[in-house]
């Protein structure tokens, strides 16, 4: 059983119950006591207001007004709001967009910093901009959004097969270090491993995905950032550069560049 998961049971325990020792949660979850008190210190830093008491085997309870389910989230669901909230008020017409962005905020608030950092991290990396005046994508290949998914949030290697617009095919291995938001179409911001270079993949394109077990280490956001004159990193980053597109190949400038020379940038495709 994943962490997490064993967390989230933990929790449920705590919440039906007032009067648990470790040793009952050792036995309740199938673990060994020393995992549980592990387990609670995880919980104490992810944020819960957790209480301990002396007696036989130690006891433990859970402040009821503790109900910090915002700081369990993981990483895809984090992004899921993000990508919903942010396509909802880039439309102008959804009923209660702003009100999800208000959500989204509070969100963040409440959080615990580390926490807090890894969604404001994640936000600069996730971009939407104006619909696309393309109106006729292609289908897209159902393994692709999972595949995008666990890439993106676990920080693991894309490999694919990739059509570009003479419908020309090729073998891609990427680096999935953003997503570029155009409705109807979203595109895969990337490094490619192959021509060691950021790339711009649209999603309808793509085909045949697979996420690799390599892992990487995540290029600075002026990677995703500026990439497009109409799409807007859904947090603001204060400071830095941003990358440049060039049609569907941004080059990546230095931290010198500036938000000025991004805006020379030609139309997002």
């Amino acid at each position: 059983m994943r962490t997490m998961d064993r967390r989230d049971q933990l929790l449920q325990l705590l919440r039906r119950r007032a009067d648990w020792t470790a040793a009952g949660l050792a036995r309740e979850l199938g673990v060994s006591r020393r995992t549980v008190l592990r387990d609670l210190g995880g919980l104490r830093e992810a944020g819960f207001d957790l209480a301990t008491f002396s007696g036989p085997g130690g006891g433990v309870r859970l402040n009821p007004t503790s109900i910090m389910i915002t700081s369990q989230l993981r990483a895809s669901e984090v992004v899921a709001l993000i990508v919903s909230v942010e396509i909802a008020r880039a439309a102008k017409t959804v009923p209660f967009a702003a009100g999800a962005q208000q959500a989204l905020a509070k969100i963040e608030q409440a959080l615990p910093a580390s926490r807090a950092g890894e969604l404001r991290t994640l936000r600069e990396r996730i971009l939407v901009g104006e619909p696309s005046k393309d109106a006729r994508p292609a289908a897209i290949d159902p393994a692709l959004v999972e595949a995008f998914e666990n890439a993106f949030t676990s920080t693991r290697l894309l490999a694919f097969t990739y059509r570009d617009q003479q419908g020309r095919r090729s073998k891609r291995q990427v680096e999935p270090h953003g997503l570029l938001v155009r409705p109807p179409l979203w595109y895969v911001l990337a490094w490619d491993t192959g021509s060691n270079a950021p790339r711009l993949f649209r999603a309808d394109r793509i085909s045949r995905p697979t996420v690799l077990g390599h892992t990487f280490v995540p290029r600075p956001s002026d990677l995703v950032t500026g990439v497009c004159p109409d799409a807007r990193p859904t947090t603001t980053k204060t400071g830095g550069g941003h990358a440049e597109l060039q049609g569907t190949r941004p080059s990546l400038s230095g931290p010198s560049q500036n938000t000025s020379t991004a805006r020379t940038a030609r139309a997002c495709p």
